[in-house]
């Protein structure tokens, strides 16, 4: 129950304004977003994640460039198989035939397994497999870097897909696990990678002493490094995010200071250092400080830093905002100046990870977050080519080779590629895997496996209410290692109007139903559906509370929380 008492304390709350809304906090980007995306559309989002696990993790799969995994037998740092799935439909590098089958990316591998276990599906026990305990392989103890990394092993590592070079793809794959590590605590020898990978992060970031002004970070030699890609400070915010969901599982303290001082050098930057997704994870950190740590990071600008595409060193990296030829992008996540502005299927779904629960510890962003994920939950169809109009694809020819749930890498204002679909208006569906080995990777590499692979992060995020365009936004699913003590939502009415939608609570058990925003309990003792009034424009963060005996004591708290 703490986020709900550290929530109410930011409340406008007395006695007499008991109904008084939050006052909310704008976005930059998100204002520039049109109040209702058109068209609008909410795909099943749990149903595409339950659809790409059965379909891309079946060994029999027939048809061209299928099946999309196999086996790596190679044994890298621990001696057991592990499952390597495609980053693209037929990338020439991967697959049991093509470097001893040994290149594939936790990218893919960690983003299936965490969305299929959001969606309720548990990857130990999968047809026979244990998919969660190969992922242990990714750990490089052989290297001496002990951390997890995208590689099995640096003796495919210069193929792609970072490993040593370049510090977002180094430090992302151990927030992944940590993740993977809250869903299966008692998966043997995760609690030890667990441990370790802290313990480098914790040593890194007082090697840095505050300067994360570096391309990458050298975790076996402990060395911060430059090369020609420019620097990384946002790396910072994956450090703060791994070492306080360490502090919170291991309760050790200096992983706590680690937290704070890796925090403090992104919140010191003097521009904005967004490289590639982890700054909204520094947000989301900042705010879960703030609120339980009684900390003042300054969560407004870095939520302007995540959105706004002011980036220097990844340039025009943020949101992008926009309705190209009648079909509105905005709310995906990319670069806002590659070709017209280039957003990519991944970079979305991980966004909404640490946003959404954001509103958990900063409830006056739930205007912002609730109409950014409308957008960007309605945008994001548009990947797969089911959806696009073919006259915006570049190849949809090859729709039926993804078999209904993979989707293009990304969606670009016009062509990336020098000299073809240049003929094409915006938006253009489209994807880098042919650039990855020119002349080699066929164009059906432009459907992205590794960006499909999160989708799960949307399904256990997502659900629409019986109002088209209003949306079920659970709290809690991806705040990982934070209080679920009480189901918890966020909806947002984009319209003009109020709006009337249809509130589900709990089966079997009455519950009481209190609304963050106002301070007041809208629903009490219910054991079924009730419907809601949502003002024009506005949101409601709603927490189900079991009765009896749970809400006098719930009210009680919250008043002397907000006297404090």
């Amino acid at each position: 129950m703490k986020f709900i008492l550290k929530g109410l304390f930011f409340l406008l709350f007395t006695s007499s304004l008991a109904q008084a809304q939050l006052v909310q906090n704008p976005i930059g980007k998100i204002n520039e977003m049109a109040d209702v995306p058109q068209p609008l559309e909410i795909i099943d989002w749990k149903r595409m994640a339950l659809n790409f696990d059965s379909t891309v993790y079946n060994f029999n799969s027939k048809g061209k460039y299928w099946p999309l995994v196999w086996m790596d037998s190679t044994g890298k740092n621990f001696k057991q198989p592990v499952v390597g799935v495609y980053t693209a439909i037929g990338d020439v590098r991967q697959g049991p035939l093509n470097n001893k089958g040994m290149f594939h990316e936790a990218l893919t591998n960690m983003g299936a397994v965490l969305g299929a276990t959001l969606v309720g599906i548990d990857k130990r026990r999968s047809s026979g497999i244990n998919y969660v305990a190969m992922l242990k392989n990714y750990f490089n103890r052989e290297t001496g870097w002990d951390i997890m990394m995208n590689n099995t092993s640096p003796e495919v590592a210069l193929l792609g897909g970072g490993y040593g070079r370049d510090w977002w793809y180094d430090v992302y794959p151990n927030v992944l696990f940590y993740a993977i590590y809250e869903q299966y605590p008692n998966e043997p020898g995760f609690r030890e990678i667990a441990k370790a990978i802290a313990e480098k992060f914790y040593k890194a970031d007082s090697i840095l002493k505050g300067n994360y002004n570096y391309s990458y970070f050298d975790y076996g030699k402990m060395k911060p490094m430059t090369n020609k890609i420019c620097v990384q400070a946002d790396a910072a915010a994956g450090h703060a995010y791994v070492l306080y969901a360490a502090y919170l599982k291991f309760k050790e303290p200096r992983y706590l200071n680690g937290a704070f001082n890796a925090m403090k050098a992104l919140d010191s930057q003097p521009f904005n250092p967004t490289y590639e997704l982890l700054m909204p994870f520094g947000a989301y950190v900042a705010a879960r400080l703030n609120a339980e740590q009684g900390t003042n990071f300054d969560v407004k600008k870095l939520l302007d830093w995540t959105f706004s595409g002011t980036a220097v060193c990844r340039k025009g990296w943020g949101v992008l905002a926009g309705n190209w030829n009648g079909i509105d992008i905005s709310g995906t996540v990319g670069s806002t100046a590659d070709h017209g502005g280039y957003s990519f299927l991944m970079n979305t779904f991980d966004a909404a990870w640490p946003l959404v629960p954001l509103v958990k510890y900063e409830p006056e962003y739930a205007n912002a977050i609730g109409k950014w994920m409308l957008h960007a939950v309605n945008a994001s169809r548009f990947f797969y080519p089911q959806y696009m109009p073919a006259a915006h694809q570049t190849i949809p020819h090859l729709a039926d080779l993804t078999k209904g749930v993979i989707a293009y890498e990304g969606i670009a204002k016009t062509s990336t590629y020098q000299n073809q679909y240049t003929a094409l208006q915006a938006p253009v569906a489209q994807g880098d895997g042919p650039k990855w080995v020119p002349g080699k990777n066929p164009e059906v590499s432009q459907f992205s496996v590794y960006g499909s692979a999160h989708v799960g992060i949307f399904g256990a995020l997502v659900e629409e209410t019986d109002v088209a365009g209003i949306l079920r936004l659970d709290l809690n699913a991806t705040d990982f290692y934070g209080d679920k003590t009480f189901p918890t939502y966020l909806y947002y009415n984009p319209y003009r109007t109020e709006q009337t939608i249809t509130v589900n609570v709990p089966e079997n058990q009455k519950t009481d139903v209190f609304n963050l925003l106002t301070h007041e309990f809208v629903a009490k003792e219910r054991i079924a559906a009730f419907t809601m009034v949502m003002p024009p424009m506005q949101s409601a963060v709603l927490i189900c509370i079991p009765t009896p005996g749970v809400t006098s004591g719930f009210q009680k708290a919250s008043l002397e929380m907000w006297r404090k």
